[in-house]
């Protein structure tokens, strides 16, 4: 588990392989084609050290392609995929093509109606609204 007040799932053996500026593909139908990240709330570094996140961590992000009413806004998401690789429990190596997220409210409600592509198995366990919609959990 994480100290000093982290988040409620253990994070041991997951490489953090989405740093803050990293581009995400959006793999719902919220509107938002591509964002960048560009906070991790809860995340307590060392000074001047880049926050980072990893499949299932929730971040704050900025459309900068899509429909042009969300381009700028500030939103925050959930990831799916990294390409990073990162070793589970029963010790699998996951591995995915691209990094993606998914929109969601501030209360973690997805802000689409579907989500393209697969969706690894941390992210669906800790959110229920993105393993409902969710046609591949790997």
């Amino acid at each position: 588990m994480l100290k000093k007040g982290g988040a409620a799932f253990s994070r041991v053996g997951r490489a953090e392989g989405i740093l803050v500026g990293t581009r995400l593909r959006v793999a719902d139908n919220s509107g938002a084609k591509e964002v960048m990240v560009i906070g991790v709330p809860g995340r307590k570094t060392r000074l001047r050290r880049v926050p980072s996140a990893t499949v299932g961590d929730l971040v704050v992000v900025t459309v900068k392609k899509g429909n042009a009413d969300l381009v700028g806004q500030v939103m925050n998401a959930v990831i799916i995929r990294q390409r990073k690789p990162f070793r589970r429990p029963d010790g699998t190596w996951v591995a995915f093509e691209d990094n993606a997220c998914v929109i969601v409210t501030p209360e973690g409600a997805p802000k689409g109606s579907e989500i393209r592509g697969p969706v690894a198995k941390e992210a669906a366990e800790r959110w229920s609204g993105i393993s409902n919609l969710a046609t591949i959990i790997i």
